[in-house]
């Protein structure tokens, strides 16, 4: 046991030995690498996952699943249960919950995709542990510690998303939570940070791309980035797609729908099949520069 000698925002030497040591590098070389579903992580691949904001009916998860896996996707995306910041629903929002888990199982089988879903209750862990390959945490509940630990204890490999408030101290402190029950696939996601000006009203966070090297700097934990919900602009999302690749991202999550505008969640930020086609494509240019690829 420790004291807390140093509490701040910043990372100290001291954290590093102490707060979170197996979050932390061993030394510079030090980057972990390890397989999930056929797909590796922490090497020269950059994975990509793909899909709606929610899975809406079982006919557009099955077509989103098959299209973007053509077109390079390693996982596929779609959240069963969805958080919204407030509690009112609009007309078109439909949480599928149970019955949306079913439809990414047929989705996986039918296309072959492996599925990377959010769970928000303890609850439903076992549900959603049965059918993803790999757990999603969302931002909301990054710290919600008593959580994670239930989550880890499954032995699934977890994507922690990091919350819009939280400095990077916060979040490799919530993944060293993760890693000390034994789960060591854990994989870290950029998705926005809350700032004074957005530079466009409906956007209502910035993409932190500092934070990719900050990160790689300290954590052996490969660090994808979210430049969907962090725009939550269309055209916006491809070049700060391109820019995450540049960075040095060990990973990409891409909101994709096939009919954005009527998209039941947050129809601003989903490009479609198309422009997920085309955008593979050049993020696989840009990752071939670094040494590395996508497609």
């Amino acid at each position: 046991m420790t004291e807390n000698k140093f509490p701040g925002k910043d990372i100290s030497e001291e954290d590093l030995k102490t707060k979170f040591p197996l979050v932390a590098k061993k030394n510079k070389n030090h980057k972990s690498k390890f397989n999930v579903s056929g797909v590796e992580f922490g090497g020269s691949l950059i994975p990509i996952f793909a899909g709606p904001n929610m899975v809406e009916s079982e006919e557009l998860i099955k077509d989103t699943a098959i299209s973007v896996k053509k077109s390079g996707a390693h996982f596929l995306r779609g959240g069963a249960f969805k958080p919204l910041s407030f509690p009112y629903r609009g007309p078109k929002y439909t949480e599928t919950r149970e019955q949306g888990i079913k439809w990414l199982k047929n989705a996986k089988e039918i296309s072959g995709i492996p599925i990377i879903t959010e769970v928000m209750e303890e609850k439903f862990i076992d549900l959603v542990s049965d059918v993803a390959d790999i757990i999603q945490i969302g931002s909301r509940n990054m710290q919600n510690y008593p959580f994670l630990t239930s989550v880890a204890k499954t032995g699934k490999p977890i994507m922690l998303k990091r919350h819009y408030g939280a400095s990077l101290r916060d979040w490799l402190g919530a993944a060293e939570y993760i890693l000390v029950e034994g789960n060591e696939k854990v994989i870290l996601c950029e998705r926005g940070v809350s700032a004074p000006h957005t530079h466009r009203s409906t956007s209502r966070f910035l993409l932190d791309l500092q934070v990719v090297p900050a990160a790689q700097e300290l954590t052996h934990l490969p660090v994808v980035v979210d430049p969907s919900h962090a725009t939550f602009w269309r055209p916006w999302v491809s070049s700060m797609a391109l820019a995450s690749v540049a960075s040095g991202a060990d990973g990409i999550m891409l909101e994709v729908h096939p009919d954005p505008i009527n998209a039941s969640v947050d129809p601003l930020q989903p490009i479609d099949f198309q422009e997920f086609e085309s955008l593979c494509k050049s993020m696989n240019s840009v990752a071939n520069t670094l040494g590395r690829n996508i497609l």
